[in-house]
């Protein structure tokens, strides 16, 4: 078992997929979490169920809004007074705004994606870096995906996979910028994962079985593959892995 109790951390998009599995993980290590959600403060509630309520603190933030990610901040410090570890989780992808597309659905797809998978995340990484001088460290953990290395299967999602190459860009350089500080940066890059998401994107691509019959494993990665790691790296037990990324998608992408 590992041991966060000491640990203070903040997950966006924590009311569904990924993000819901890492904040139930987190609290069964024992940390102290902020759960993020945007809307739905029903599955909030949910994953953070089984975390006692001295051990949580729910925050509402509209990430898509240009100030969203610094309410979210301010309102997140002020709990504890302190945010050991940052899990940048959140993420939209929109099902248009392809090359067919007309000009203003194309512009509109373009500034919302740039909006919540690159400022709001980047705006988190400056507040982060800046709290985590001041106290003498602290690690940041990008959630991305494969997407942002080997581009998406469907073009229609090409602003996706642009905007999580961007924000794994970002976390390297802050990972590069600041080691000697005690900046620690992990980026995770998920393959197929079991969430609604991944599912809506299968629709679009001949079904779950055929996403599932191009998988090494012959299965999709369990959400609680992903929040393991993450409790892992918000240990900080292996700090020279700063500014590696690690791919968990059961060997089918394999660099």
């Amino acid at each position: 078992m590992l041991d966060l109790t000491d640990k203070t951390i903040l997950v966006t998009g924590a009311s569904k997929g990924i993000g819901a599995a890492i904040v139930a993980e987190l609290g069964r290590q024992g940390a102290h979490v902020i759960a993020h959600y945007g809307s739905d403060r029903t599955g909030a509630e949910a994953a953070t169920a089984a975390i006692s309520d001295d051990r949580k603190h729910l925050v509402a933030a509209d990430l898509a809004t240009e100030d969203g990610a610094r309410t979210l901040w301010r309102a997140a410090i002020g709990w504890q007074g302190r945010i050991d570890v940052l899990v940048n989780n959140a993420a939209m992808m929109a099902f248009e705004g392809g090359i067919d597309d007309p000009e203003p659905v194309w512009d509109k797809v373009w500034a919302d994606t740039m909006q919540v998978n690159v400022k709001a995340p980047a705006d988190l990484l400056r507040e982060a870096v800046r709290h985590y001088r001041q106290a003498g460290g602290g690690t940041i953990i990008t959630v991305s995906s494969w997407n942002a290395q080997r581009g998406s299967t469907n073009p229609v999602t090409i602003a996706y996979a642009a905007s999580k190459a961007a924000t794994m860009a970002s976390s390297k350089t802050i990972a590069r910028a600041y080691a000697k500080e005690n900046i620690l940066v992990y980026i995770i890059a998920p393959g197929v994962v079991r969430t609604r998401l991944s599912e809506s994107f299968a629709a679009t691509q001949g079904g779950e079985d055929a996403v599932t019959a191009g998988l090494a494993m012959g299965e999709w990665v369990p959400p609680g593959d992903v929040a393991g790691l993450v409790a892992f790296l918000a240990t900080g037990r292996c700090r020279h892995l700063t500014g590696a990324t690690l791919d968990v998608n059961g060997a089918t992408y394999v660099r």
